[in-house]
């Protein structure tokens, strides 16, 4: 199910945009990409006849057409786009108050799960010494595989803050991990917090 609201304004002016480019049955997909990270960002491109993928939800609207990641939905929960005129022409925006961090429950995946740990939980402690953790993938054996950056690079208590903190912590909040490993390369001591 689609949770995204597109005001009356946006899509008239979408379905203007589509008329634009004279190709019968184009359509609009919506995704997010780097969804569940801080750097996610929620996007809107013409998706021309055939570009849909098997997994993508369409949805009708009057005059067009548009499809939605399957993958990215979670993270499109609660996203609204909208478009204001004004005198410069006009600006269409995209709120996904869920794009960084989705709604997780039970039934999430372990990413996201393993995401909003150490979004929330974790690196609001990492940042007072400048560092980051980031997850880089789960691997087969249910283990978070991490990379640290900022502060937490090249620092000499970074075992300590991963066996100690963070992987105390995700295996508390994430009871299916095994543990973590890290898979930064601490060789680079330029911005460590502990030399």
């Amino acid at each position: 199910m689609v949770n995204v609201t597109i005001t009356e304004s946006a899509q008239k002016y979408l379905q203007e945009l589509l008329e634009k480019q004279n190709t019968p049955g184009i359509a609009i997909r919506m995704f997010v990409s780097s969804p569940g990270t801080p750097q996610a960002e929620t996007c809107i491109a013409y998706s021309r006849p055939g570009d849909d993928r098997d997994a993508d939800v369409e949805v009708n609207y009057e005059g067009f057409n548009a499809y939605f990641e399957e993958k990215s939905l979670p993270y499109l929960d609660e996203a609204k786009v909208d478009y204001a005129a004004d005198k410069m022409g006009g600006q269409l925006t995209i709120r996904a108050p869920n794009s960084k961090m989705p709604k997780i429950n039970d039934d999430s995946p372990i990413e996201d799960k393993v995401n909003y740990v150490l979004f929330n939980e974790v690196n609001p402690g990492l940042a007072s010494h400048g560092g980051v953790v980031s997850l880089a993938h789960i691997t087969e054996d249910m283990y978070a595989v991490l990379k640290f950056g900022g502060g937490c690079q090249g620092c000499s208590a970074v075992d300590v803050t991963l066996k100690e903190g963070v992987e105390k912590t995700l295996i508390e909040r994430v009871p299916v991990l095994k543990g973590v490993r890290d898979m930064t390369d601490h060789s680079d001591k330029s911005n460590a917090y502990y030399d």
